[in-house]
């Protein structure tokens, strides 16, 4: 009986992660977003620092590259680094 109720378990688990994955791999032009989005899209991003990203992106121009994004301020490489795979540009 625990053999059963632990692959029930291991089973729950697998489908729960196979559905939050692409959820958190959302891709995000950073360029292009509105807050919401960005704060969607991007992990450790909230909707005051995808406010920023915007200010900066309106004051400043588009974002060229990854580098160019550390400028925001709150934006720092370790955040870059956890989401590099989903920014485009």
């Amino acid at each position: 009986m625990k053999t059963i109720k632990y692959g029930f378990n291991v089973l729950l688990l697998s489908l729960a992660l196979a559905f939050s994955a692409p959820v958190m791999s959302q891709e995000v032009n950073i360029n292009t977003a509105d807050a919401q989005t960005i704060a969607d899209s991007i992990n450790g991003v909230g909707l005051k620092k995808a406010q920023a990203i915007i200010d900066w992106r309106t004051e400043y121009g588009d974002f060229k590259d990854l580098a160019s994004v550390e400028n925001v301020k709150g934006i720092g490489p370790k955040t870059l680094a956890k989401n590099k795979d989903n920014i485009q540009f």
